[in-house]
């Protein structure tokens, strides 16, 4: 297969953090780069995903939530059926 190269004007901090993203997963940006353009030619389309990201207040929660769970405090159950769940939620 022959190969070229090809030139494309790319915001200088989002062309670093895609570097970036790619060193973390062990991959050259090229090979991803390539990946996207033969999934456009085969799928003919674009598809824009945006996972979505908790605010700094909810990230902070599920850090102590993390931090909780690992200590073994603040843990309830397993129950062993729903009445047993049901049980406990109406006794707080």
């Amino acid at each position: 297969m022959e190969k070229t190269v090809l030139n494309i004007k790319v915001n200088k901090d989002l062309r670093e953090s895609a570097r970036e993203v790619a060193r973390d997963l062990g991959l050259p940006l090229g090979t991803i780069i390539n990946s996207y353009l033969r999934r456009l030619v085969d799928e003919r389309r674009v598809e824009f995903v945006s996972h979505p990201m908790p605010n700094k207040e909810t990230q902070k929660l599920l850090a102590e939530i993390d931090k909780d769970i690992k200590a073994g405090k603040n843990l309830v159950g397993p129950f062993d059926n729903a009445d047993e769940a049901i049980k406990f939620l109406n006794s707080q």
